[in-house]
């Protein structure tokens, strides 16, 4: 039977609070299995059935690409949660975070979510063609990369929907994991994900919804905006695809501002001067890179751009790799902010003293980290290492802070 596997994160109201011996309850699919997390919050690898990844790699399937389990999560002092609809793709590690909210008062709740289908298959109206306002006046003198972004769960003019506070990255993680399969390949994966990067940095740099009113950033409505699906599986693959490139967009010839880089299935629904998702898993397929997707679909001017600027974090990637024989302040501060991570994430050694000397010491806390939050293990401080760090660092401080209370 085809498999996928099933990486269950559990945390107490943020990501800084992993829960150690967590229960997780996994139903569906004539599955019943009972696990528990970790130190660091986390299940094993837990194989499951899926359908074959075949089924996934044709727009001509009649078979829903990947299987469906049900989530019961539980630990003592906090307010359970369902997470209904996890979905396992053939081959695939998918990832689940579960978030356990502290209790209020006397009363226990659970909390209940359902995960919805993948827009490839699911039913979801169609984007509302922007061709004439693309690339619309610019507002503010430059690209930044937000620390988090607004999420609206309806349609613009629904007050009655909520709004979600998102990391950027997990915002981008999201989206693409409700948009394209995980299976496709990488080129293909990254460049639909360069464009979700891009059409969610022109609505921000553009400031489209707070200039006209609207207290958020952008919705998740895919007749106005991209899918995002609060609490959805994220799928490793396009996790790692987008912890490579979160800050990197694209824009037309000389314009300053991210293209506002619209796409559709290129099946039901194939808008001209759009990117098709199934028509750039077929150029993947051939070889193409990610660059020649864009301007296969877009136009031959379109230009990779990078944002350098990333709002809430201590100090940007140096620019070059640390390993072992690296040495200087960007060391000094890895080690540091690990050793501030431990407190949260006791399983990752502290680096005493730390001295900023890429040692041995250094890499094996690089490489458990790594482990932990679902990156290569090298023991290699690359971009995506630098960022994850940065980010974990950062909500841990504000735990210490209060911030989170």
């Amino acid at each position: 039977m085809p498999h996928g596997f099933l990486i269950v994160q559990v945390f107490a109201d943020n990501e800084a609070q992993p829960l150690n011996g967590a229960r997780i309850h996994i139903t569906g699919e004539n599955t019943d299995i009972n696990e528990t997390t970790d130190i660091s919050g986390k299940t094993r690898e837990i194989p499951l059935n899926a359908p074959s990844r075949e089924f996934s790699l044709t727009p001509q399937s009649n078979v829903q690409p990947y299987s469906e389990y049900n989530l019961s999560v539980s630990m003592p002092g906090l307010e359970s949660a369902i997470i209904e609809g996890v979905q396992i793709f053939d081959g695939e590690t998918s990832i689940q975070k579960v978030f356990l909210n502290s209790i209020e008062g006397s009363l226990q709740k659970t909390d209940i979510s359902d995960i919805d289908p993948h827009v490839l298959w699911g039913d979801y109206p169609p984007k509302i063609d922007e061709t004439n306002n693309n690339n619309e006046l610019r507002v503010l003198p430059e690209v930044i990369i937000p620390e988090y972004i607004i999420v609206h769960d309806g349609i613009p003019t629904n007050s009655n929907a909520k709004n979600y506070i998102v990391s950027f990255p997990d915002y981008i993680k999201n989206v693409a994991s409700s948009e394209i399969y995980s299976t496709w390949p990488k080129e293909t994966i990254k460049a639909n994900v360069m464009a979700i990067i891009s059409f969610a940095l022109n609505r921000i740099f553009t400031e489209w919804y707070t200039s006209r009113g609207y207290n958020f950033t952008i919705t998740s409505s895919t007749a106005y905006d991209q899918k995002y699906s609060h609490n959805r599986t994220i799928f490793k693959s396009i996790s790692d695809v987008v912890d490579e490139v979160f800050n990197q967009y694209i824009r037309r010839g000389n314009q300053k501002q991210p293209f506002l880089a619209q796409y559709n299935d290129g099946i039901k629904v194939n808008n001209k001067g759009w990117l098709s998702q199934w028509g750039s898993k077929e150029l993947g397929d051939r070889g193409y890179d990610a660059l020649s997707i864009l301007r296969y679909y877009y136009s031959p001017d379109i230009t990779p751009d990078t944002a350098e600027i990333i709002e809430g974090l201590p100090q940007s990637f140096p620019g070059y790799n640390l390993q072992m024989g690296s040495c200087g302040q960007p060391v000094q501060k890895i080690q540091n902010e690990i050793n501030k991570i431990n407190g949260s994430y006791p399983g990752i050694p502290k680096i005493i003293p730390a001295d900023g000397v890429f040692d041995e010491r250094t890499r094996n806390s690089v490489r458990i980290f790594q482990q932990v939050f679902g990156l290569p293990v090298t023991g290699v401080v690359n971009f995506a290492t630098w960022y994850r760090i940065s980010y974990i660092f950062a909500a841990v401080s504000k735990m210490l802070q209060g911030i989170y209370a």
